[in-house]
């Protein structure tokens, strides 16, 4: 007995034991779990438009609301606007979570505005075979700040080699007083951003001045970035330890390695952002909202022509509002609609129509400003094309209508038929078109029997003038040969 009451209690100490092991082991993998921190990893790939300032917005709250340690930027892009770009960069210095921009993957490239956000992040990072540079700000009318011939006159070499050296140096400080200002502040924007960071800020001012360029394994040898990585885990690797400067020119130390990587791709409504603001998805909106208000008001009460014009016209507008609008070329663009539509109106012979298509074609080719943001010219000519082909049609067409004998109203009545609704010399009734008129014999003498078919001749006020169309009186007939 004895011997079974101590088994029973050995039992029972052990079962003890295992579960206080089993509910340590759980107690702790919960925290285990809680001290491992996060990272928050965002992917912009094309042109820098606001929809990727709305995307990043929302993946800095992202990372805030999961306390990360770290928001890593993947870019690959050929630049953007410029006012978009600062607000990004603005969002990067004052945020409280560090911002790391890693143009990945091999091949990609962070060309004009892309240098500008790896200058203002607080990590820069490149994987191999990727490029940076190419920062000179790009004036609204396409070309660069300074951009002017050379003078081919000179023969003599040696005012060649000094006419070239004014040349260069005059691209680099601007032709104009305008093109030096906005130089200059880009220069300046760039260099405080490379200071900030401890970056290299002579060569920022090269990528600004003579956009020059770089590789990667150059920009790393030149202290333009920090750091180089070909894959996720390479990059939080070396990021590990880093100190960092945030807002208030405060240092962090960053401790990045076994980061849980949380992805934020764009969703729905960056997506759609970006598809809307595309500059040729913006054009054929416009084009699409300009017909099918054509088509409402030539037809009234279609509503479905009107509805999806004024849609795709309202999207347009709110495209051009954050694209690089040129807004001579959109002037260009209304004015040819307008040449179009009047020549469906107006006898032109097609000269209305022949200018608004090189109005049209005109403006669609200045609308975009910027060379990243331009609307494909194959679009550009087909809709010219279809317009012409409208154009084409609605002409001939009104020119067959004209050909056509009228319908309705006075000029329609002349050689129809009526019907004598009693006998009668000179005036009487007849009934045309289900009315009942007066009518009026051309021949005073003339008599019409009831029921007998006459001739509409012309009409005159509420009167009909008319002959017999069949007659068997020789008078009649012989009055109306």
């Amino acid at each position: 007995m004895y011997r079974n009451l101590r088994l029973f209690f050995l039992t029972s100490l052990l079962l003890l034991g295992l579960a206080g092991s089993l509910g340590g082991l759980l107690a702790s993998t919960p925290e285990s779990q809680a001290e491992r921190g996060t990272a928050v990893l965002l992917t912009v790939k094309g042109a820098i438009t606001p929809a990727t300032l709305d995307y990043l917005e929302r993946g800095l709250r992202k990372a805030e609301q999961e306390n990360a340690e770290i928001l890593i930027l993947k870019l690959d892009t050929p630049g953007g606007l410029d006012s978009t770009t600062r607000d990004i960069i603005s969002l990067f210095l004052n945020s409280n979570t560090p911002v790391a921009t890693w143009v990945a993957p091999s091949g990609a490239r962070a060309a004009s505005a892309g240098t500008y956000m790896l200058y203002g992040s607080h990590v820069a990072a490149m994987a191999s075979a990727t490029h940076l540079g190419s920062a000179t700000p790009v004036s609204m009318g396409g070309g660069l700040p300074g951009e002017e011939a050379s003078d081919d006159s000179q023969k003599d070499n040696a005012r060649e080699e000094e006419a070239e050296a004014q040349e260069e140096e005059q691209q680099r400080q601007g032709s104009s007083a305008m093109e030096r200002k906005v130089l200059e502040d880009a220069v300046s924007y760039i260099k405080n951003l490379a200071n900030r960071h401890g970056r290299n800020a002579e060569w920022a001012e090269k990528a600004v001045r003579d956009a020059d360029n770089l590789t990667a394994s150059e920009a790393l040898e030149m202290n333009v970035i920090d750091l180089m990585a070909d894959n996720l885990d390479e990059l939080l690797q070396a990021m590990d330890g880093r100190e960092v400067v945030m807002t208030g020119d405060t240092t962090r130390e960053l401790a990045t390695v076994n980061l849980e990587v949380i992805e934020f791709d764009p969703d729905w409504r960056t997506r759609l952002l970006s598809i809307i603001t595309d500059p040729t998805v913006a054009y054929f909106l416009l084009i699409l909202g300009f017909y099918g208000l054509i088509f409402e008001f030539s037809n009234p009460g279609s509503l479905v022509p009107g509805i999806l014009g004024t849609l795709s016209l309202l999207l347009a507008l709110y495209a051009f509002q954050v694209l690089p609008v040129n807004y001579a070329g959109l002037a260009l663009i209304l004015f040819g609609v307008a040449l179009i539509v009047a020549e469906a109106f107006v006898p032109s012979f097609g000269i209305l129509g022949i200018g608004g298509v090189i109005a049209f074609v005109s403006g669609s080719v200045l609308l975009m400003d910027s060379t990243n943001l331009a609307v494909s010219l194959p679009l550009i000519g087909g809709v010219a094309l279809i317009t012409s082909a409208f154009m084409l049609w609605a002409v001939t067409r009104f020119m067959g209508l004209r050909k056509r004998k009228p319908t309705i109203g006075e000029e329609a009545a002349p050689g129809e038929e009526c019907e004598a609704l009693e006998d009668f010399t000179g005036k009487g009734r007849v009934r045309f078109h289900g009315e009942i008129w007066k009518a009026q014999l051309q021949l005073p003498e003339a008599k019409a029997t009831k029921g007998e078919h006459l001739k509409v001749i012309r009409v005159q006020g509420l009167t009909l003038y008319v002959e017999a169309a069949v007659s068997s009186n020789p008078q009649s007939e012989g009055a109306t040969s």
